[in-house]
């Protein structure tokens, strides 16, 4: 057991100086609100505070390696902000406005925001209520691809692309969801380092 404890640590300690660079103590912060402040006002499932890293923040790493630079970045349903902050810390040149109806998340994402001095936009409502697009929109364990893809679409740009974390059912889920006309859609499979593979949906709009 002390092995394994030994690995994890080295593992999460690698990932930390290779994809947060200069925001390793944000990171380590934004995971202790996760485990505690998030927990106890119900943004968190209690039985999920001992798993945020392993569950939450590496299922959200692999996407941060896909945008081009200085990419707008939306994050549709954010919830306690993963994948949306976990893609801030990641990647600083982004422009990343996260997209949360419940107000309750909206406090706590601002809080998170001010606390860790990160440059992004929280905009209470849902997807429907915004009008700007951006070249990415991203989302995780928002919808099923079937209804995701309509309710999001007015708001990638031409060129730009839908981004869905989805597990092991993705390919199913993108079989049985309609495609807007010319666009085309691909399930990435990532493999990064120790963490398991990472599956995201990409649905590219045409230009």
């Amino acid at each position: 057991m002390r092995g394994s404890t030994s690995r994890l640590s080295v593992s999460r300690e690698t990932l930390t100086q290779t994809y947060f660079p200069k925001t390793g103590p944000q990171l380590a912060r934004y995971a202790e609100l996760l485990e505690t402040v998030a927990v106890e006002r119900g943004i968190i499932g209690p039985s999920e505070g001992p798993k945020i890293w392993e569950r939450h923040i590496e299922n959200c790493i692999p996407i941060t390696t896909l945008f081009t630079e200085g990419a707008t970045v939306g994050d549709i349903g954010s919830g306690a902000g993963l994948p949306g902050i976990v893609i801030a810390l990641a990647r600083p040149d982004l422009k990343i406005t996260l997209v949360e109806p419940l107000q309750r998340r909206v406090d706590f994402l601002n809080e998170v925001i001010a606390e860790l001095g990160l440059a992004v936009t929280v905009h209470r409502g849902k997807a429907n209520s915004l009008t700007k697009p951006f070249h990415y929109v991203t989302a995780r364990a928002v919808a099923p691809l079937s209804r995701l893809i309509p309710s999001t679409w007015h708001l990638v740009r031409p060129n730009g692309a839908l981004l869905a974390i989805k597990g092991e059912s993705a390919a199913v889920e993108l079989s049985e969801a309609q495609l807007p006309k010319g666009a085309a859609a691909r399930i990435i499979e990532l493999n990064i380092g120790e963490l398991p593979v990472s599956r995201i949906a990409e649905v590219i709009k045409a230009g």
